[in-house]
């Protein structure tokens, strides 16, 4: 009986110990969060400040085309040979500076719109919201996404083919509203995949360098933001 009692309490105590195992985040990942959020919160502000800067001198559509050509060079082929020094960080800042001031001409082109403040404010909001939401239901349930990468790589082809194809049919002079929307909603779908998969990944120790995790999710929160104000705009637009 005693020794029965005493196998009882042992697979107790296993099953105690694997619960809060899986429901414990590791001190590494808890680590990579910490100063992922960190740099992430302060790249979010400077880009929102090169933003300013860019609307205060009235940046043209040609320079930010340039700002965001520079951007992706800069994160295809100078980060990934600097991620694991404090090089990296001056990339990431010039990175996420340089989209900010690309967000110039489209943010000066909302607010010409009668209540374009608002539809600024409120994709603000609604991408604040999403991601949020979506970090603390990884956060708390640490449920591995790693298995929507497939599902989410092939949608991002497919919205890439698509725009492309959208912006040729634009030069044009085909009218193919209904299709961007489609995209832009496309677009916040798959961010919104995203920022589960870059979350989890880093949660499950899956991504252990916080420099190329807060590109990441900067970028997931950029592409959010941008479909959002899209499509506010087209719905709640005056014009």
């Amino acid at each position: 009986m005693e020794n029965r009692r005493y196998n009882a309490q042992q697979n107790q105590g296993s099953l105690v110990h694997r619960g809060s195992a899986t429901a414990a985040i590791s001190p590494e990942a808890t680590k990579v969060l910490r100063n992922t959020y960190t740099l992430l919160a302060m790249t979010l502000l400077f880009s929102a400040a090169m933003a300013g800067l860019s609307m205060s001198i009235g940046l043209g559509r040609g320079a930010s085309l340039m700002c965001s050509l520079g951007a992706l060079a800069l994160v295809w082929l100078v980060l990934p040979r600097t991620a694991n020094s404090s090089a990296g960080i001056a990339v990431v800042f010039a990175f996420t500076g340089l989209l900010g001031l690309s967000l110039g001409p489209i943010l000066l082109h909302y607010l010409q719109m009668a209540n374009g403040g608002q539809i600024i404010m409120q994709a603000l909001g609604g991408t604040g919201l999403v991601f949020f939401a979506l970090s603390g239901y990884v956060l708390t349930t640490k449920k591995d996404f790693s298995f929507m990468r497939g599902m989410l790589v092939a949608g991002l082809v497919v919205v890439l083919v698509a725009a492309l194809g959208a912006m040729v049919a634009g030069m044009f002079g085909v009218e193919i509203t209904a299709f961007s929307l489609a995209i832009s909603a496309a677009i916040v779908f798959l961010m919104s995949g995203f920022i589960l998969y870059d979350t989890s990944r880093i949660v499950n120790g899956g991504e252990t360098n916080y420099i190329l995790a807060t590109t990441g999710l900067y970028l997931n929160i950029y592409n959010l933001f941008l479909a959002l104000l899209h499509l506010l705009g087209a719905f709640g637009g005056d014009d």
